[in-house]
């Protein structure tokens, strides 16, 4: 075992965890349990805002499978990756100021809260709530696959004792801490996350002899690794322009995204967060996924992706770096890991519990079941875990797809189109919903693109024209 570079690491997780048990106060104190717990109280400033959208955005699949499939691609998925250099630009411009208003007006803490008091309707919560269970599940998967793989590759323990390291360093600052105190270990992962991904750059582009050199191998291995268009030629201008729907301007419809346009506390900090979130995507995403594809003649023969990054650490770093560089995929998986957890714990207490089984609930039970509910999901994404696919980017990018089909309709012309009705929202659900898991089980690539484009345009359409007829006949 490389403890030189273990330590780092395991300073690192321990001092986030005390971070946030430290943060679990503001919980224990509060006299709105719900508001706390989920939200933070509303009180974000723009830097920690900016800090929380990026890490919660850039995750498992970004750190790990992103290099990993730029490693197998080469240059073009380099280019496909910066698609999302808009993502918290447009989801602050998108939702921002009217998003936070209504949603303060409405008492929101979940985006469901926001669709129940939108639509009024059982139906669309009940849906909203199924597909958040169903696509969030996959995602958080992938998320705990790619900690334990980390873990795995550093430390040369079994895949399940690294499983259950990563895990149990999660879940003790989750359940007791809340909202607040994954915000506050997001802003410091973040910074973590910058400085990691600039050091192992340097680090790949002198071990392979400078730029020039490696681009030089690159194109003597294969001259598509160079292009646009990927090893094998498949990313083709379709394929990749979709992407920018995916990875882009899409994200306004993932739920754990949109939930922190709910959170920031006044103007000048969303102003603030959408320069520097920006800034920082650009400048993560680029330096990640250059290291994936510039790794290629530094350490060829990797065969599993997602451990091409601490591979590549591990080679070209002094031991002791190592540990602190590879905080920074650490700090990814562990940002977006318990942001997904605390929402799917939100949807089952807040929006399926206090709304339809107990409305009346005592704030002593409410806190005790969020707690609980919160680490027994815990448990079952560990026991998902298990039996991990060669490349998690798959798991991840199928639920960001599914997200969005599903909701982006409903949150973005809820907001501003007074004709939009329930049925107009139950339908562009179940179409968008439905025909993206038809499409990715068999036509994957309908038009040459992503399907998530089509099953976006078809949810539209269905929201439109549903909400004009809905709306003809009641008038009538």
């Amino acid at each position: 075992m490389n403890w030189q570079a273990i330590i780092p690491l395991l300073i690192f997780l321990a001092i986030i965890s005390i971070i946030g048990i430290w943060a679990s106060k503001y919980v224990r104190t509060t006299n709105s349990f719900l508001q706390e717990y989920f939200l933070g109280g509303r009180s974000l400033g723009g830097f920690v805002l900016a800090m929380t959208m990026v890490t919660t955005y850039g995750s498992a699949s970004s750190f790990l499978s992103g290099p990993g499939a730029a490693y197998n691609e080469g240059l073009g998925w380099v280019l496909l990756s910066m698609s999302q250099l808009v993502t918290g630009y447009f989801v602050l411009m998108i939702l921002g100021k009217k998003f936070a208003i209504v949603t303060r007006k409405y008492k929101a803490v979940t985006i469901v809260d926001f669709l129940k008091e939108r639509y009024q309707s059982k139906w669309v919560v009940i849906l909203s709530a199924l597909s958040i269970l169903l696509f969030l599940f996959a995602a958080m998967s992938a998320q705990w696959i790619g900690g334990g793989r980390l873990i795995q590759s550093l430390t040369g323990l079994s895949y399940l004792s690294s499983l259950l390291i990563f895990s149990i360093s999660i879940l003790v600052y989750v359940i007791i801490g809340g909202f607040r105190s994954i915000a506050l270990t997001d802003a410091i992962q973040g910074i973590v996350m910058v400085f990691g991904t600039l050091i192992l750059l340097i680090g790949v582009i002198i071990a392979g002899g400078g730029l020039p050199q490696i681009i030089s191998d690159m194109a003597a291995e294969n001259p598509n690794l160079i292009t646009p268009f990927g090893a094998e030629g498949t990313l083709t201008p379709a394929y990749v322009s979709s992407f920018w729907v995916l990875v882009g301007v899409g994200v306004v419809a993932l739920p754990q995204i949109a939930v922190r346009t709910m959170s920031y506390k006044n103007s000048r900090s969303m102003h603030r967060a959408i320069i520097i979130s920006t800034l920082v995507v650009g400048f993560i995403m680029l330096n990640m996924h250059l290291i994936g594809a510039l790794s290629r003649p530094v350490l060829p023969g990797i065969e599993v992706g997602d451990t091409v990054m601490p591979l590549v650490a591990q080679e070209v770093l002094p031991n002791w770096l190592t540990g602190i560089v590879l905080a920074a995929p650490m700090a990814a998986i562990m940002t977006t890991v318990n942001s997904l957890l605390l929402l799917v714990s939100s949807t089952i207490v807040k929006d399926v519990y206090l709304n339809y089984i107990e409305p009346k609930a005592e704030e002593k039970r409410v806190r005790s079941l969020s707690m609980g509910i919160t680490a027994l999901l815990g448990i079952i994404v560990v026991l998902l875990s298990l039996n991990p696919p060669d490349l998690i980017i798959w798991l991840n990018l199928f639920s960001m797809g599914g997200l969005e089909a599903a909701f982006i309709w409903p949150i973005v012309l809820g907001l501003y189109w007074n004709k939009g009705n329930k049925y107009g929202a139950l339908t562009s659900m179940i179409i968008g919903a439905g025909s993206y898991i038809v499409f990715e089980n068999f036509y994957p690539q309908p038009f040459g693109m992503h399907s998530v484009v089509t099953a976006i345009v078809l949810s539209l359409m269905g929201y439109v024209l549903t909400s004009l007829a809905t709306n003809r006949t009641i008038s009538r």
